[in-house]
């Protein structure tokens, strides 16, 4: 048992270091951050608001059902229900009921009421996709900057390797005569500037690894690390298109547009809706009611004792003789109330119509309200016309830094190509001690910050082109690194 409380104990702490180990890859980032940032939650929640409204446009197709009960005691002067008389008495009643309500026409609002939530659900659905891909595409920014400043500390570092090599080697040479002190003393000038830029640089990895890990709500700080891996430019030719192909693709599968469109949808709805109040309406309703009483009952009868009494009803007028008749003799009796299902049966009742609401004047509140849709409409068209603007200026824009972007990153090729050169010939020359230390420290600057451009403008490239493949339709989640 000790043994197995020993393995489990070094399991978990294996388990442990490896979670502390794990490194994200950018399909990690992306779908994690898809998973839980807090925007995409609230568009996620935008859109099941749109369902629930949906739910409430079927709804209104449906009668209504109402059940009622009540029970109530009344102490002094009360009107018994069961005989009408007001009495003093204590009592107690209950009554209960059923009606149903049913929309037989109200200007097709109903109708229109669903299709506007279906409108309102569709724009939801795509503010939620711009909302991912808008996620998404951070993220990989957020990735490629890591990735970037990681690759600018590796350079700055092994730079700083061939300078501590310099130095050793600076130091024979000047132990054998054969090159000043000073030339020391500026190379190891030179080793202090490097290891401040390594600080720099290392910060700059903390810090933009802190940033993607608050965008990825990844709460453990100091483990959070990423893949590292080289990435290399993947252009599958949507560069190479035309602006105007990248427009029409855009305009086709970018949200923005597919939004606007949608508002212009939803505010002509509301239009037919707001002019479906000029309409009358028509309304059918039935009800069913009853009740009984806890209160006794009064009942009149036959008396069986003396069935019959005579009684005068006229007198004849010429001879002044009495007129009189037979009538039965009836009495009244106070008895216990009828059995409570019984009283239900013989109290209720049922009621039933149409209702027709005809609208002819209500303070001008339907006609401004058309008014206020219709300006509503011109508003949504005009902010459609501007998505469409703001989306091809973005795409001249992303087209424009994805061409100036490629050429940058070549020239950074070409130079760094040219600076190499430059800075092996410098070295040479001065291991043979004919250049000094400050020219040779000079080359090997213009050579480290040319590794560093380099690394910038791919990265920088790599992101502008996926920029225009987002706008040329493809999805954020299939975007190729």
């Amino acid at each position: 048992m000790k043994k197995l409380g020993t393995l489990l104990f070094f399991l978990l702490i294996g388990l442990q270091i490896s979670a502390q180990n794990k490194k994200w890859t950018l399909q990690e980032c992306v779908q994690h951050a898809l998973t839980n940032n807090i925007l995409v939650k609230q568009s996620e929640l935008d859109l099941e608001t749109t369902e629930i409204d949906k739910s409430d446009a079927l709804g209104n197709f449906l009668p209504t059902l109402n059940a009622s009960a009540s029970n109530s005691w009344n102490t002094g002067l009360t009107q018994n229900i069961t005989t009408g008389v007001l009495e003093s008495q204590t009592s107690r009643n209950s009554s209960y009921g059923v009606n149903i309500g049913i929309n037989i026409f109200n200007g097709l609002r109903n109708h229109r009421q669903l299709q506007r939530a279906k409108l309102s659900q569709l724009a939801a659905q795509y503010g939620l996709d711009k909302m991912e891909d808008d996620i998404a595409l951070l993220v990989a920014n957020g990735f490629l900057q890591v990735l970037l400043n990681k690759a600018n500390l590796e350079a700055v570092q092994s730079q700083n390797t061939v300078t501590l090599e310099q130095i050793d080697r600076t130091n024979d040479l000047v132990d054998a005569g054969v090159l000043p002190r000073g030339d020391l003393l500026e190379i190891r000038a030179t080793d202090s500037s490097e290891k401040q830029r390594i600080a720099v640089a290392e910060n700059a990895v903390e810090i933009s690894l802190i940033g993607l890990a608050q965008l990825l709500l990844v709460k453990d700080y100091e483990n959070f690390d990423i893949v590292d891996e080289d990435y290399n430019i993947i252009d599958e030719g949507f560069a190479l298109r035309s602006v105007s192909e990248v427009i029409t693709s855009a305009e086709e599968n970018r949200f923005e547009v597919k939004i606007a469109e949608k508002n212009v949808e939803l505010a002509e709805k509301d239009l037919e809706l707001a002019k479906g109040l000029y309409s009358p309406t028509l309304s059918g309703f039935f009800s069913y009611n009853t009740r009984e009483s806890g209160s006794n009952r009064f009942e009149q009868s036959v008396d069986p004792t003396n069935p019959t009494i005579i009684n005068e009803i006229g007198v004849v007028q010429a001879t002044g003789q009495s007129v009189v008749g037979t009538f039965p003799n009836t009495v009244v009796q106070e008895l216990k109330p009828l059995p409570f299902f019984d009283q239900l049966s013989l109290n209720d009742g049922i009621s039933y119509g149409v209702s027709l609401n005809v609208p002819i004047l209500n303070g001008f509140s339907t006609r401004n309200n058309v008014k206020r849709t219709q300006v509503n409409i011109k508003r949504n068209q005009f902010q459609l016309e501007q998505a469409k603007l703001d989306l091809e200026s973005n795409v001249y824009q992303a087209y424009v830094d994805a061409k100036g972007a490629g050429k940058a990153y070549e020239a950074a090729l070409a130079t760094l190509e040219s600076q190499e050169l430059a800075y092996q010939y410098a070295k040479d020359r001065y291991d043979v001690g004919i250049t000094n230390a400050f020219d040779f420290s000079q080359s090997k600057l213009r050579y480290d910050n040319a590794k560093i451009e380099v690394n910038r403008s791919k990265f920088d490239y790599i992101f502008k082109i996926k920029v225009i493949e987002l706008y040329f339709g493809v999805p954020a989640t299939e975007l190729k690194f």
